[in-house]
């Protein structure tokens, strides 16, 4: 009877603390995207997970490491989302719906939620190995992804259009971000998919 109470107490406070993990990672996915790397603080993530900034390092070795995961989640996020959106439509489709979905008005403005690539782009140069790790393979994953959208999938040049592509979708995405005025930001958005419309076709 005691050995099934000690059982079922560690058990319990196992699942507590992948509980609280989970928060944690969830709180960094949102925050690195939002305030980039540089901008996600220990103490922050901790707070918005509801935790103490003690308990940090029952869940990880270092900041980077929190970082790491973050990225990761947040990489598989979106590709989750990639993946639905190409899963609702005919495979025809399925290229064009991603796109129209990507350079969206709802993803520009939903920096927090939306694709860690471009909100995070211009900081992994000065990221940590674990961390450029984590965003590449999810960088890798959402290539594949696109590349799979193509007829010739397979080949190297359904990868090669995939890599411009994503890069198109990405780089787009930054610029029409950047900019302070509604109709150039527009314009990007417009002319990026009007020019893959075309390179599909």
């Amino acid at each position: 009877m005691m050995r099934i109470m000690r059982k079922s107490s560690v058990n319990i406070r196992t699942a507590a603390k992948e509980a609280s993990h989970e928060r944690i990672v969830s709180a960094a996915a949102k925050a690195i995207r939002r305030s980039g790397y540089d901008g996600t603080g220990v103490a922050d993530i901790m707070k918005e997970a509801g935790l103490t900034h003690g308990a940090f390092y029952a869940h990880f070795a270092s900041r980077e490491a929190m970082l790491a995961e973050a990225a990761d989640r947040a990489g598989a996020e979106s590709n989750a989302v990639a993946a639905s959106v190409i899963a609702a439509v005919p495979p025809e489709q399925s290229l064009q719906a991603l796109l129209q979905v990507y350079l969206s008005k709802e993803h520009l403005e939903g920096i927090e939620t939306g694709c860690p690539i471009s909100a995070l782009a211009s900081e992994m140069p000065r990221q940590s190995p674990e961390v450029r790790r984590a965003a590449t393979l999810r960088i890798k994953e959402m290539i594949d992804l696109v590349a799979r959208q193509f007829p010739d999938w397979g080949q190297p040049s359904a990868h090669e259009r995939a890599l411009v592509t994503v890069a198109a979708m990405v780089g787009t995405l930054m610029m029409a971000r950047a900019v302070d005025d509604q109709a150039l930001s527009d314009a990007f958005c417009r002319a990026t998919l009007k020019s893959l419309a075309l390179a599909e076709a």
